[in-house]
C-alpha cells in the first residue's frame, strides 16, 4: 500500500501539471435541440464557443477528464494514508538488539519447502566469491547469521531471511573487466529470477551520492534497471530507512 500511494504521489503530480497547462475555467456543453453549444464558464462568465474554435472546447473537455482522474487518485490516495496512520507495526527491536533471541528463532526460517525447495537449496549451497574489502566494517550480525556493514542492511539482511526469500550477502558480479559486490543477490523463490538490491545509506554525502548514481548508470550498461531486475532504497541522516517501507518492497516484488 505505501508503494501504492507513492505511485499515486506522483500519477497526482503529472496530472496536476497536465491541469495547469491547460486554458483556465470549464466546459459547458447544453443542448440546443439535435445539437449541443459550447460554453466556456470561466470568472463567473459564460462564453460562447463557435465551432470554429473547437480546439479551445476539446483543451477543456480533456482538463475535465483529467480533473475527475485526479479527484479519483486524490480520494485513494487520501484514504490510503488514513489506514498508515492509523496501521500500528510490531517493533523488530529484539531481532536487532538481542543475539541470543535471534539464534532462537534462525531455525524456523531456513527450511525451504515446495515443489522448488531443491533449487532454491542447490543455490543457496553453492560457494560464491565474497567481498573481502573492509572486513573491520562487518560488525552487525542479522539473524541469518550474516554479519553486514550497517543496522539498514541488517533489517534488510533480516526480513529477506523471515520472509524465506532465497539471498545472498555481497556475492560477486562480474560485468566485463568490473567485479561489485550488490548489497543482495535474491533468488526469486517461484520465477527463479535473480535481482540484485542496493541500499544507498549516505545519500547526503555528495561524493558517496555521486558514485551511486555511476553506479546505477553502469548497471543500466548490462540490462540491470532499477523496478526491473534491480532494488534500491536511499537513506540520509535525517531520513533513516523506513522498515515498513522494506516490508511493503519484499511483498510486492517476491509475493
Amino acid at each position: 500500500m505505501l508503494l501504492r500511494h507513492n505511485e499515486l504521489e506522483y500519477k497526482i503530480r503529472d496530472l496536476k501539471s497536465q491541469i495547469n497547462n491547460l486554458p483556465k475555467g470549464k466546459l459547458i456543453c447544453s443542448r440546443n435541440g439535435n445539437y449541443y453549444k459550447w460554453y466556456h464558464y470561466i470568472k463567473h462568465n459564460k462564453n460562447y464557443i463557435p465551432k470554429k474554435n473547437r480546439l479551445l472546447a476539446e483543451q477543456l473537455a480533456y482538463k475535465e477528464y483529467l480533473s475527475n482522474q485526479l479527484k479519483d487518485l486524490s480520494n485513494e490516495q487520501s484514504a490510503i494514508s488514513q489506514y498508515l496512520n492509523h496501521r500500528t507495526h510490531a517493533e523488530y527491536d529484539p531481532f536487532l538488539t538481542n543475539p541470543e533471541f535471534q539464534a532462537l528463532i534462525s531455525s524456523n526460517f531456513k527450511n525451504y519447502s515446495g515443489i522448488n525447495s531443491d533449487i532454491i537449496n542447490e543455490w543457496l549451497n553453492e560457494p560464491y566469491e565474497k567481498n573481502e574489502h573492509y572486513p573491520e566494517q562487518l560488525i552487525h550480525k542479522s539473524i541469518s547469521g550474516n554479519f553486514v556493514r550497517s543496522k539498514s542492511e541488517s533489517i534488510i539482511d533480516m526480513l529477506l531471511f523471515t520472509n524465506k526469500i532465497p539471498f545472498r550477502y555481497e556475492c560477486a558480479l562480474l560485468l566485463d573487466d568490473t567485479t561489485f559486490f550488490p548489497d543482495f543477490t535474491i533468488l526469486h523463490p517461484t520465477t527463479h529470477k535473480i535481482y540484485y538490491w542496493e541500499h544507498f545509506g549516505l545519500m547526503d554525502i555528495e561524493s558517496y551520492s555521486k558514485n551511486a548514481f555511476n553506479k546505477l548508470q553502469i548497471y543500466a550498461n548490462y540490462n540491470i534497471f532499477p523496478t526491473s531486475n534491480l532494488i534500491t532504497t536511499y537513506e540520509t541522516k535525517n531520513n533513516p530507512l523506513d522498515i515498513k517501507l522494506i516490508e511493503h518492497i519484499i511483498q510486492y516484488y517476491f509475493s
